[in-house]
């Protein structure tokens, strides 16, 4: 009796351990001293008050709190396969994190600034909810690699949301294009009227700025797409993890290659944020432009109503908004860049509290990213050229004097030459107040013996366009060839 009754005792008094264990666990959490932390073994004073919410970052990373939750369901298979968690363990973490996900999802999760951040919060919760099981989930890991794995999850999907944004923009802009490859409109340079172009061609400029664009941030995406989690700490864990599994399991590529780097570095997110920043640039680009065309001294272009407002005392007012506010975001974007910059400059390695500063600008970044590319993908479809205007303001500046040069430089004189001649032409067309193509052959001809009659064919704005026809080049046929590799570019992007 006495041998088989052993186990049986061994058994109850193990049961009896857990209960006691489930009991102490509940009145922690739930005891009104909002000071217990799931850290504080190592302290015998409670944190200050106003030091808890200085350093508490759950007002902001329970942003993460999806992919803070994905990541640990991923973790929970991992350490079952190892032997690490029951089965039964396992189905009970995954059912109580799944049910967490859905009480934040609803509003109804309660966040606690004593339990300082996204992780504590959702670790507490799962622990109330099912016991002495949560306590072991955080079994192989860190906050430290925990919060770098949720990051990457974080702007992982978020680089999926900004790439179509984008394309969503670049089909907006190649469509524009093709409708306007003939649509005359002066260049500039210096903001002073240089050569006749179409505005197809201008459009496709944009096109090109933002296709460098989209693939930065595929390139960015790739070294994002790289597992921290089981760094633990800084050194790894003596607990015989499975990275390669987790990796699978969230779908990395690879775990990272080294702990310490893995848990510390933030250059995926710099990185994301230069991109970002370059983006803007041209995004601010784009607007001053769109500022300066729908203005009344301009008129090249009509934007619609529903991205202009008023003015509160000035009824005749149609402001351009929306561009002019993707223009002012720029500079905050650049701002988060600094920051970021600055928060890694002089950090030793492993991980320190600085970086818990890295969310905010990451978050704002892609925010503004986000909304500024959904703005200009809504409006720039939207936008109708002035054509007269734009031909209007073509044929002032003389913007077919390198044309005249060119053309005497075909007659066989030395282009340096042939500048001289076009000089003194301007000279008499300001004097006068014509263009060159309304001064007389006679005139032409008193610079130059080797003008003839077929000058005229050279010195029309049709003419010009026309005979830019080589890639690159502002000729409709080479602005339709240039619409139709964008096209192509775009729909291979989406199909990969």
């Amino acid at each position: 009796m006495r041998t088989s009754s052993a186990p049986i005792c061994f058994k109850l008094r193990h049961i009896l351990n857990d209960i006691l264990d489930e009991i102490h666990c509940y009145l922690r959490i739930m005891s009104q001293d909002k000071q217990n932390k799931l850290w504080g073994g190592r302290f015998t004073q409670s944190t200050d008050a106003f030091v808890q919410a200085f350093t508490a970052s759950v007002d902001f990373d329970q942003r993460l709190a999806p992919y803070d939750i994905q990541c640990s369901i991923a973790h929970a298979k991992m350490l079952t396969k190892v032997s690490i968690l029951t089965e039964q363990e396992c189905e009970q973490i995954i059912t109580g994190l799944s049910d967490i996900l859905a009480s934040i999802q609803a509003g109804e999760f309660e966040w606690s600034i004593a339990l300082e951040d996204v992780h504590m919060n959702i670790e507490a919760a799962l622990t109330e909810r099912i016991g002495i099981a949560g306590k072991k989930l955080h079994t192989g890991r860190s906050r430290n690699d925990q919060v770098a794995t949720d990051i990457r999850l974080f702007m992982r999907d978020q680089l999926m949301l900004i790439d179509a944004e984008l394309s969503r923009l670049q089909q907006g802009l190649v469509s524009l294009a093709g409708e306007n490859a003939d649509t005359i409109m002066p260049g500039f340079t210096h903001l002073q009227v240089a050569q006749p172009i179409t505005f197809g061609h201008h459009l496709m400029a944009w096109f090109e700025m933002l296709k460098r664009d989209s693939q930065r941030f595929a390139d960015c995406a790739k070294r994002v797409n790289v597992m921290p989690l089981g760094s633990a700490a800084l050194a790894g864990t003596s607990y015989p993890i499975d990275r390669n599994m987790t990796a699978e399991l969230l779908g990395f590529s690879h775990p990272c290659a080294n702990s310490l780097d893995g848990v510390s570095d933030r250059d995926f997110a710099i990185e994301f944020c230069a991109a970002s920043a370059l983006l803007m640039t041209h995004l601010s680009r784009f607007s001053e432009e769109i500022v300066l065309w729908s203005s009344a001294q301009f008129n090249f272009i009509e934007l619609p109503d529903a991205f202009c407002t008023g003015s509160s005392i000035m009824p005749q007012k149609k402001n351009p908004d929306v561009p002019e506010l993707v223009r002012g975001k720029t500079g905050r974007v650049n701002g988060n860049l600094v920051s970021l910059l600055t928060l890694m400059k002089s950090q030793p390695l492993a991980y320190n509290k600085d970086n818990q500063e890295d969310k905010e600008p990451l978050f704002d970044t892609v925010d503004t990213v986000l909304g500024s590319l959904r703005a200009f993908a809504d409006m720039v479809p939207n936008i109708e050229p002035v054509k007269a205007s734009m031909l209007k303001a073509a044929k002032q500046g003389f913007s077919t004097a390198t044309d005249l040069a060119d053309y005497l430089v075909g007659k066989g004189i030395p282009f340096r030459d042939a500048h001289e001649v076009v000089g003194l032409a301007v000279r008499l067309g300001t004097q006068t107040q014509r263009d060159l193509s309304e001064l007389s052959l006679e005139e032409l001809q008193g610079f130059s013996a080797k003008i003839s009659a077929d000058v005229f064919d050279v010195l029309t704005l049709e003419g010009s366009v026309f005979a830019r026809d080589h890639i690159g080049g502002t000729a409709p046929r080479q602005v339709m060839q240039a619409v139709s590799d964008a096209k192509a570019f775009l729909n291979n992007k989406n199909a990969s």
